[in-house]
């Protein structure tokens, strides 16, 4: 999480520096040209996914490594709360190691803060 977001808030710096006329090719081999700024918003919408419910209303935060639905996404007392973790699985996005701390986690508030005000 850490470096995701330093890499997004990079990119929202240089696109002010270098503008709209700077793209890049985003994903790689895939011919697309974006601005940095664009990168920088599927960049954060990535993240912020990890928090959002699916089309099955479930979160990938709360994935768990055993295949069982979590509390969080089953229980109507605990399906609004959501919890940041220290780390992140890398192919799903399921929260590992500590959940009581928020940490640098807390910054996709900032993430969804500014990607609706992007959307405007």
């Amino acid at each position: 999480m850490p470096v995701n977001y330093l890499i997004i808030e990079s990119l929202q710096k240089f696109h002010h520096f270098y503008g709209e006329s700077f793209k890049i090719e985003y994903p790689t081999g895939s011919g697309n040209l974006m601005t940095l700024s664009d990168v920088a918003a599927e960049l954060s919408q990535r993240l912020i996914n990890i928090f959002v419910r699916d089309e099955h209303g479930d979160r990938a935060v709360n994935d768990s490594q055993n295949g069982k639905k979590s509390r969080f996404d089953t229980d109507t007392n605990w399906k609004d709360l959501v919890l940041f973790y220290e780390y992140f699985h890398g192919d799903n996005g399921s929260g590992i190691g500590a959940s009581h701390q928020t940490g640098w986690t807390g910054l996709v508030a900032k993430l969804i803060q500014q990607s609706s005000e992007y959307s405007d």
